[in-house]
């Protein structure tokens, strides 16, 4: 934008917000859910269900990152059950709607227009040529927040037997857990590369791959009636360490039980956990990989199954190990950037992808969202494409990336997501004893529709929320 001075937060007032966020508790709803956003967002001439869908994203984007307003609202429940730490950037001063006579938009734009129109011309629309829109539980029903004040975020402890069938009692495709070896080379489900734990009021901490499976195992709630494990503490981004305290504990577990023990009809997105602070010769690499596989064969049976991996040289040998199951490169798609170029934006990913006949990508959404040029290439490149991160926790961001042709999402709020994603993507069954206008209306009801030139819109209007 042109003018260079510090973004700052719109107030909103409270009375703007109850009526048109979503899951509202009002049993009463008007006929029209998403009133236009008030005139401070200079939302230009678009269409009038774009800039509805739009003024949605705005303020759900904007309160989940602004706690004066959060504080504002009262913290009404219904509301801040979809404001669920989404971070991003401040909102800037003004939403003015990118020039589309700028070279840049427009050659964004023509590429997703493109890709839509081809979609369309398949018989697809949108949202990825007619496949499944998949959600994927987070660590099983979602990660541990241990500093959020968000309940829902203490649960159930993350990347255990427990959160993993807990998410089975919702419509999700798929539970993603990270997967690790122990020192004597057993595969466990852990996310963090170092356990903390405490002892004589001392902080002590080990690196996960440096212990044997027996030792892992005694950390946190224990299997066996009575016994108890070693006190299992958390580090926080900030530094904190913390107790791991949840609401419904559970002990670590093996990627054998997992497959033993989870729901068989959950499929397992099993990221491929390494240090980044590490280097690792192929070799090594290799004998890690192998000690997966061997569980992977001899349990998974009918079970799908995804790899992924941030490490672009795991990703690429458990490409060459194996051509049962696909293998996907975790990218944070540009919004970090490392020394290892191959992770520093989509199309090093694609061209990783393709050089190692690896088949999807997973991107941070923020990725997607600032480059959303990205997504037609990736599907001509005949990648699948699934995203993971906060953005994911709100339902508008969830369905715009359904129409941008994303394949699916991985999401903490479980539950809520798979509600929106049930409401706004699946069309119903039509009711054969109806009449079949009435059928049409249900299915127009449940399934917004955009026109590319609505879609279009929305796609320059995201990044600006997102930079």
């Amino acid at each position: 934008m042109a003018n260079a001075s510090p973004p700052r937060i719109f107030p909103i007032p409270a009375s703007f917000l109850p009526s048109f966020l979503p899951f509202s508790n009002d049993p009463h709803p008007t006929l029209d859910p998403f009133p236009l956003p008030p005139p401070c967002y200079k939302l230009g001439s678009a269409p009038a269900s774009s800039r509805r869908v739009a003024s949605r994203l705005v303020v759900a984007l904007h309160c989940a990152h602004d706690p004066p307003i959060r504080a504002q609202l009262g913290h009404p429940p219904n509301i801040m059950a979809q404001l669920k730490a989404a971070r991003v950037a401040d909102v800037p001063m003004a939403l003015d709607v990118l020039a589309a006579g700028a070279p840049a938009t427009s050659a964004i734009l023509a590429e997703v227009d493109a890709a839509g129109a081809r979609s369309a011309a398949a018989g697809g629309g949108g949202g990825g040529g007619g496949q499944r829109f998949a959600v994927i539980g987070h660590r099983g029903k979602g990660m541990n927040a241990l500093a959020s004040p968000d309940r829902r975020m203490q649960e159930v402890k993350e990347n255990s037997l427990r959160s993993f069938n807990e998410a089975a009692r919702f419509p999700v495709d798929y539970v993603e857990f990270d997967v690790q070896v122990t020192k004597d080379g057993c595969p466990v489900i852990f996310h963090d590369n170092f356990i903390f734990t405490k002892e004589d009021g001392k902080i002590l901490d080990k690196r996960v791959t440096d212990l044997q499976l027996e030792d892992f195992l005694l950390y946190g709630p224990q299997n066996e009636q009575g016994k108890g494990g070693k006190p299992l503490l958390r580090k926080l981004k900030d530094g904190r360490i913390v107790n791991w305290n949840v609401q419904s504990d559970d002990p670590l577990c093996t990627l054998q039980e997992a497959f033993e023990k989870v729901n068989p009809r959950l499929g397992f997105n099993i990221e491929l956990k390494f240090d980044d602070n590490l280097e690792y010769q192929e070799e090594e690499l290799t004998c890690i990989l192998q000690a997966i596989l061997k569980v992977v064969f001899e349990y998974a049976k009918d079970r799908p199954i995804i790899f992924s991996s941030f490490q672009p040289d795991a990703a690429q040998v458990m490409r060459k190990l194996q051509s049962t199951y696909p293998v996907y490169f975790l990218t944070n798609g540009g919004t970090e950037i490392y020394a290892d170029v191959r992770r520093n934006s989509l199309e090093e990913a694609i061209k990783l992808c393709l050089a190692s006949g690896m088949q999807g990508i997973v991107s941070e959404a923020r990725g997607i969202f600032r480059h959303p040029a990205a997504v037609p290439k990736i599907k001509e490149a005949n990648l699948s494409l699934l995203t993971y991160g906060t953005l994911n926790n709100v339902p508008e961001a969830v369905y715009m990336q359904h129409l941008m042709g994303v394949n699916g999402v991985i999401v903490d709020l479980v539950q809520e997501i798979t509600e929106a994603v049930s409401e706004l993507i699946t069309v119903p069954e039509p009711d054969l004893n109806a009449d079949n206008l009435s059928n049409g209306a249900a299915k127009d009801a449940a399934t917004p529709h955009f026109s590319q030139c609505e879609i279009s819109f929305l796609l320059r209007l995201i990044p600006e929320l997102v930079q």
